[in-house]
Protein backbone atom coordinates (compact mmCIF):
# COMPACT_ATOMS: atom_id res chain seq x y z
CA UNK A 1 0.00 0.00 0.00
CA UNK A 2 1.66 3.53 -0.57
CA UNK A 3 -0.15 5.78 1.21
CA UNK A 4 -0.28 9.86 0.24
CA UNK A 5 -2.01 12.47 1.55
CA UNK A 6 -3.38 14.92 -0.64
CA UNK A 7 -4.75 18.35 -0.54
CA UNK A 8 -5.18 19.89 -3.96
CA UNK A 9 -8.09 18.54 -5.23
CA UNK A 10 -6.72 19.47 -8.77
CA UNK A 11 -3.96 16.74 -8.38
CA UNK A 12 -3.57 14.98 -11.63
CA UNK A 13 -2.89 11.48 -9.83
CA UNK A 14 -6.80 12.09 -8.53
CA UNK A 15 -7.93 12.06 -12.24
CA UNK A 16 -9.88 8.51 -12.16
CA UNK A 17 -11.96 9.92 -9.56
CA UNK A 18 -12.94 13.70 -10.86
CA UNK A 19 -16.06 14.60 -11.31
CA UNK A 20 -18.18 11.46 -11.26
CA UNK A 21 -21.51 12.51 -11.54
CA UNK A 22 -21.25 11.80 -15.47
CA UNK A 23 -19.19 9.58 -15.34
CA UNK A 24 -21.50 6.74 -16.36
CA UNK A 25 -22.11 8.45 -19.94
CA UNK A 26 -18.41 9.68 -20.85
CA UNK A 27 -16.77 7.77 -23.11
CA UNK A 28 -13.35 8.17 -21.41
CA UNK A 29 -14.32 6.68 -18.42
CA UNK A 30 -16.23 3.73 -19.45
CA UNK A 31 -12.47 1.59 -18.97
CA UNK A 32 -12.86 2.70 -15.28
CA UNK A 33 -15.19 1.20 -12.48
CA UNK A 34 -15.43 3.06 -9.65
CA UNK A 35 -16.35 1.30 -6.30
CA UNK A 36 -18.10 3.69 -3.45
CA UNK A 37 -18.24 2.62 0.08
CA UNK A 38 -16.40 -0.10 2.44
CA UNK A 39 -18.35 -2.78 1.95
CA UNK A 40 -18.24 -2.53 -2.05
CA UNK A 41 -14.61 -1.26 -2.17
CA UNK A 42 -13.81 -4.41 -0.09
CA UNK A 43 -15.52 -6.76 -2.68
CA UNK A 44 -13.84 -4.75 -5.55
CA UNK A 45 -10.86 -5.49 -3.71
CA UNK A 46 -11.38 -8.91 -3.69
CA UNK A 47 -12.54 -9.44 -7.37
CA UNK A 48 -10.89 -10.09 -10.27
CA UNK A 49 -10.74 -6.60 -11.59
CA UNK A 50 -7.37 -5.05 -11.51
CA UNK A 51 -7.17 -2.02 -8.66
CA UNK A 52 -5.81 1.15 -9.86
CA UNK A 53 -5.84 3.52 -6.66
CA UNK A 54 -7.75 4.33 -3.28
CA UNK A 55 -8.92 7.44 -2.09
CA UNK A 56 -10.90 8.15 0.74
CA UNK A 57 -11.18 10.02 4.21
CA UNK A 58 -8.43 8.28 6.84
CA UNK A 59 -10.96 6.68 9.19
CA UNK A 60 -12.64 4.83 5.80
CA UNK A 61 -8.87 4.05 4.59
CA UNK A 62 -8.32 2.94 7.86
CA UNK A 63 -11.19 0.43 7.92
CA UNK A 64 -9.70 -0.94 4.78
CA UNK A 65 -6.45 -1.64 5.70
CA UNK A 66 -6.06 -5.35 5.93
CA UNK A 67 -7.19 -5.71 2.35
CA UNK A 68 -5.19 -2.55 1.41
CA UNK A 69 -1.96 -3.73 2.74
CA UNK A 70 -1.04 -6.44 0.44
CA UNK A 71 -1.62 -4.33 -2.59
CA UNK A 72 0.73 -2.55 -4.61
CA UNK A 73 -1.43 0.74 -5.30
CA UNK A 74 -1.47 3.83 -4.81
CA UNK A 75 -3.99 5.22 -1.49
CA UNK A 76 -4.72 8.59 -1.16
CA UNK A 77 -6.07 10.30 1.90
CA UNK A 78 -8.05 13.54 1.78
CA UNK A 79 -10.11 15.07 4.37
CA UNK A 80 -13.91 14.81 3.47
CA UNK A 81 -14.48 18.45 1.81
CA UNK A 82 -11.27 17.68 -0.50
CA UNK A 83 -12.87 14.76 -1.23
CA UNK A 84 -16.48 16.01 -2.18
CA UNK A 85 -14.49 18.52 -4.29
CA UNK A 86 -13.13 16.04 -6.39
CA UNK A 87 -15.52 13.95 -7.14
CA UNK A 88 -18.01 16.69 -7.60
CA UNK A 89 -20.92 15.05 -4.56
CA UNK A 90 -20.82 14.86 -1.28
CA UNK A 91 -19.48 11.34 -0.67
CA UNK A 92 -21.30 10.25 2.18
CA UNK A 93 -19.80 6.66 2.37
CA UNK A 94 -16.02 8.10 2.88
CA UNK A 95 -14.44 5.99 0.25
CA UNK A 96 -13.85 5.25 -3.13
CA UNK A 97 -11.59 2.77 -5.23
CA UNK A 98 -11.13 2.86 -9.23
CA UNK A 99 -10.48 -0.29 -10.91
CA UNK A 100 -9.61 -1.69 -14.25
CA UNK A 101 -11.91 -3.83 -16.29
CA UNK A 102 -11.65 -7.59 -16.07
CA UNK A 103 -11.13 -9.58 -19.16
CA UNK A 104 -15.01 -11.03 -20.01
CA UNK A 105 -15.34 -14.95 -19.62
CA UNK A 106 -16.31 -17.21 -21.95
CA UNK A 107 -19.48 -18.11 -22.82
CA UNK A 108 -19.49 -21.80 -23.10
CA UNK A 109 -17.30 -22.36 -19.95
CA UNK A 110 -19.20 -19.64 -17.86
CA UNK A 111 -22.40 -21.99 -18.93
CA UNK A 112 -20.52 -24.83 -18.73
CA UNK A 113 -20.32 -24.46 -15.46
CA UNK A 114 -23.34 -22.87 -14.39
CA UNK A 115 -26.00 -24.14 -13.07
CA UNK A 116 -28.87 -20.87 -12.46
CA UNK A 117 -28.39 -18.22 -15.08
CA UNK A 118 -30.93 -14.37 -15.04
CA UNK A 119 -30.89 -13.06 -19.04
CA UNK A 120 -32.00 -10.01 -19.21
CA UNK A 121 -33.02 -8.12 -22.13
CA UNK A 122 -33.19 -4.40 -22.71
CA UNK A 123 -32.86 -2.93 -19.04
CA UNK A 124 -31.01 0.06 -19.50
CA UNK A 125 -31.48 1.81 -15.85
CA UNK A 126 -28.63 1.50 -13.86
CA UNK A 127 -30.04 0.97 -10.51
CA UNK A 128 -32.52 -2.12 -11.80
CA UNK A 129 -29.81 -3.67 -13.28
CA UNK A 130 -26.95 -2.86 -9.97
CA UNK A 131 -30.62 -4.79 -7.77
CA UNK A 132 -31.15 -7.21 -9.63
CA UNK A 133 -27.63 -8.36 -9.27
CA UNK A 134 -27.85 -7.97 -5.86
CA UNK A 135 -30.47 -10.25 -5.45
CA UNK A 136 -29.03 -12.75 -8.05
CA UNK A 137 -25.77 -12.85 -5.20
CA UNK A 138 -28.50 -13.17 -2.62
CA UNK A 139 -30.27 -16.32 -4.06
CA UNK A 140 -27.43 -18.08 -5.79
CA UNK A 141 -27.29 -16.84 -9.15
CA UNK A 142 -24.26 -17.97 -10.81
CA UNK A 143 -24.44 -16.07 -14.47
CA UNK A 144 -25.93 -13.17 -15.55
CA UNK A 145 -26.06 -13.30 -19.83
CA UNK A 146 -27.53 -9.73 -21.22
CA UNK A 147 -28.68 -8.87 -24.39
CA UNK A 148 -26.79 -6.11 -26.47
CA UNK A 149 -29.38 -2.92 -25.61
CA UNK A 150 -28.86 -3.70 -21.51
CA UNK A 151 -26.80 -0.49 -19.77
CA UNK A 152 -23.21 -1.28 -18.77
CA UNK A 153 -23.80 -3.21 -15.58
CA UNK A 154 -20.20 -1.71 -14.52
CA UNK A 155 -21.50 2.00 -14.31
CA UNK A 156 -21.27 3.59 -10.87
CA UNK A 157 -24.42 3.52 -9.88
CA UNK A 158 -25.45 -0.12 -11.07
CA UNK A 159 -21.60 -1.44 -9.24
CA UNK A 160 -22.92 1.25 -6.20
CA UNK A 161 -26.62 0.01 -5.99
CA UNK A 162 -25.60 -3.89 -6.68
CA UNK A 163 -23.44 -3.47 -3.12
CA UNK A 164 -20.82 -4.82 -5.03
CA UNK A 165 -21.76 -7.83 -6.19
CA UNK A 166 -21.85 -6.96 -9.98
CA UNK A 167 -17.80 -7.29 -9.26
CA UNK A 168 -18.12 -11.43 -8.20
CA UNK A 169 -21.32 -12.56 -10.16
CA UNK A 170 -19.54 -13.07 -13.92
CA UNK A 171 -21.66 -11.74 -16.83
CA UNK A 172 -21.65 -11.80 -20.63
CA UNK A 173 -23.68 -9.83 -23.40
CA UNK A 174 -25.03 -12.61 -25.79
CA UNK A 175 -23.76 -12.36 -29.37
CA UNK A 176 -26.22 -11.39 -31.89
CA UNK A 177 -28.49 -11.91 -33.65
CA UNK A 178 -30.67 -11.55 -30.67
CA UNK A 179 -33.08 -13.66 -29.59
CA UNK A 180 -31.37 -16.44 -31.85
CA UNK A 181 -28.32 -16.35 -29.58
CA UNK A 182 -30.54 -17.79 -26.52
CA UNK A 183 -30.67 -21.19 -28.19
CA UNK A 184 -27.01 -21.51 -26.77
CA UNK A 185 -29.00 -22.18 -23.81
CA UNK A 186 -30.27 -25.46 -24.31
CA UNK A 187 -27.35 -26.16 -25.74
CA UNK A 188 -26.12 -26.56 -22.07
CA UNK A 189 -28.64 -28.22 -21.09
CA UNK A 190 -30.71 -25.02 -19.72
CA UNK A 191 -34.74 -24.91 -19.40
CA UNK A 192 -35.82 -21.14 -19.79
CA UNK A 193 -38.60 -19.72 -18.01
CA UNK A 194 -39.56 -16.45 -19.19
CA UNK A 195 -41.40 -14.31 -16.60
CA UNK A 196 -44.60 -12.10 -17.85
CA UNK A 197 -47.65 -11.04 -16.29
CA UNK A 198 -49.65 -12.64 -19.62
CA UNK A 199 -48.76 -16.07 -18.84
CA UNK A 200 -50.88 -18.52 -17.35
CA UNK A 201 -48.71 -20.67 -15.32
CA UNK A 202 -48.05 -19.60 -12.01
CA UNK A 203 -44.45 -19.34 -11.04
CA UNK A 204 -45.06 -21.59 -7.95
CA UNK A 205 -46.02 -24.76 -10.31
CA UNK A 206 -43.14 -24.91 -11.60
CA UNK A 207 -40.72 -27.81 -10.49
CA UNK A 208 -37.76 -26.30 -10.47
CA UNK A 209 -35.08 -28.00 -12.72
CA UNK A 210 -31.55 -28.86 -12.28
CA UNK A 211 -30.35 -25.92 -14.65
CA UNK A 212 -32.37 -23.18 -15.22
CA UNK A 213 -32.47 -19.63 -16.45
CA UNK A 214 -34.83 -16.96 -15.88
CA UNK A 215 -35.56 -14.67 -18.90
CA UNK A 216 -36.30 -10.52 -17.74
CA UNK A 217 -37.15 -7.71 -19.93
CA UNK A 218 -37.20 -3.97 -19.38
CA UNK A 219 -39.74 -1.76 -16.72
CA UNK A 220 -43.31 -0.85 -19.25
CA UNK A 221 -42.19 -3.29 -22.28
CA UNK A 222 -40.96 -6.36 -20.52
CA UNK A 223 -39.88 -9.46 -22.89
CA UNK A 224 -40.47 -8.69 -26.66
CA UNK A 225 -42.70 -11.60 -28.15
CA UNK A 226 -39.89 -12.87 -30.24
CA UNK A 227 -38.06 -13.66 -27.05
CA UNK A 228 -41.16 -15.00 -25.60
CA UNK A 229 -41.31 -17.78 -28.07
CA UNK A 230 -38.00 -18.60 -27.36
CA UNK A 231 -38.28 -19.63 -24.12
CA UNK A 232 -39.28 -23.23 -22.46
CA UNK A 233 -41.98 -21.81 -20.11
CA UNK A 234 -43.73 -18.70 -19.96
CA UNK A 235 -44.77 -17.66 -16.46
CA UNK A 236 -46.39 -15.12 -13.90
CA UNK A 237 -45.91 -14.20 -9.92
CA UNK A 238 -49.55 -14.33 -8.60
CA UNK A 239 -50.16 -10.90 -7.42
CA UNK A 240 -53.32 -9.24 -5.64
CA UNK A 241 -56.10 -7.94 -8.25
CA UNK A 242 -55.40 -4.47 -8.51
CA UNK A 243 -51.61 -5.25 -8.98
CA UNK A 244 -50.53 -6.09 -12.83
CA UNK A 245 -46.62 -6.20 -12.08
CA UNK A 246 -43.70 -5.67 -9.93
CA UNK A 247 -40.32 -3.73 -10.35
CA UNK A 248 -38.10 -5.61 -12.53
CA UNK A 249 -35.35 -6.32 -9.71
CA UNK A 250 -38.35 -7.31 -7.18
CA UNK A 251 -39.93 -9.91 -9.90
CA UNK A 252 -36.48 -11.27 -10.18
CA UNK A 253 -35.62 -11.95 -6.81
CA UNK A 254 -39.26 -13.51 -6.66
CA UNK A 255 -38.51 -16.23 -9.01
CA UNK A 256 -34.66 -16.64 -7.94
CA UNK A 257 -36.25 -17.32 -4.20
CA UNK A 258 -38.72 -19.80 -5.71
CA UNK A 259 -36.15 -21.56 -8.15
CA UNK A 260 -33.68 -21.87 -5.65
Amino acid sequence: MQLIEVSDAADDRLADFRDLMDSDVRPDRRGVVIAEGVNVVERLLSSPYPVRAVFGVPARIEALRPFLEPLDVPVFVADKWLLSDVVGFRVTRGVLAAAERATPPDLDALLGGARHVAVLEALNDFENLGALFRNAAAFGVDAVLLDPRCADPLYRRSVRVSMGHVLRIPFVTLPGPWPASLSVLATHGFQTLALTPAAETDLRRIVPPERWAVLLGAEGPGLTLETLAMADHRVAIPMAPGVDSLNVATAAAVAFAHLS
